[in-house]
């Protein structure tokens, strides 16, 4: 069987507070973008695990792939199985490639295996891979709170018949480091309400809490934010902690970015 694991981008991202656990309560809306990797899982004599396309780094057996695949088989006797995973979401870059594709592969050994586990039950474990992971079980736009796991879908009407362009220059940003750099604040404006608006209105009062410090530490990426507004982007911002920024577009404005050959850019519809 094959699932595309679909990645994500953050419209509006608020630190707002510290929690005893050690993590941080946030508030932003995820939204699904058509930028896949490929998974496949068959069953196998054998367990083992293939990662293409973009390099993965680290310990296979840490892979968020592998460590579904061991969660669910603590809850149940899954055969062996062989997981190809074909990288196309660059790694660390905000774009919640890596929660997507563990989520996936539950959601695959799931249908696969006929383990009957609810869509509650699949956002539980989810969550024990990581914070962004039970979005990718919903897989619509919703709005997140708490670590991220807690969603509530939405809509968001003004993105309707617009496209979106991701420029990922490469760059790592250290999860840990970022958020060190934040004073956690309450937001000023409902996200919900400043998405319901035209998009036009959002420049100014959409914001990622992280882009301060980032943007200081790398001015690349900062960069890359100006020269999506200066080719007509309606809307532009960082993706998570970074360090991806996205633009959104009219369909018919052809952006004319001047970047180096090595940043790794995707466009797509809304």
């Amino acid at each position: 069987m094959i699932s595309f694991p679909i990645c994500k981008i953050n419209l509006g991202l608020h630190i707002v507070g510290k929690r005893n656990d050690g993590y941080h309560n946030l508030e932003t809306i995820f939204y699904p973008i058509a930028l896949n990797d490929v998974l496949e899982i068959i069953q196998a004599d054998t367990f083992s695990f293939k990662a293409t396309g973009i390099p993965v780094d680290g310990d296979p057996a840490k892979n968020l792939c592998v460590r579904a695949y061991d969660l669910l088989k603590q809850k149940f006797d899954l055969p062996p199985v062989y997981m190809h995973l074909h990288k196309a979401i660059p790694l660390g870059a905000g774009l919640g490639g890596g929660s997507s594709d563990g989520a996936a592969t539950l959601l695959l050994l799931n249908q696969k295996f006929q383990l009957k586990l609810s869509p509650g039950e699949l956002i539980d474990l989810a969550l024990q891979l990581g914070s962004d992971c039970p979005f990718f079980i919903i897989n619509k736009p919703c709005i997140a709170s708490g670590r991220g796991e807690i969603l509530q879908p939405i809509d968001v009407p003004a993105l309707k018949g617009l496209k979106i362009i991701i420029v990922n220059p490469g760059i790592h940003v250290n999860t840990g480091w970022a958020f060190s750099q934040i004073t956690p604040t309450a937001i000023s404006h409902s996200l919900s309400d400043i998405i319901a608006q035209p998009i036009t209105t959002w420049k100014n009062v959409l914001k990622n809490d992280f882009e301060e410090a980032v943007f200081a530490a790398h001015p690349a990426i900062k960069n890359i934010k100006d020269q999506l507004y200066a080719q007509g982007a309606l809307y532009a911002s960082m993706s998570g902690s970074g360090a991806s920024l996205f633009g959104i577009f009219n369909k018919n404005n052809i952006a004319e970015l001047r970047l180096p050959e090595n940043y790794f850019v995707h466009q797509s519809d809304l």
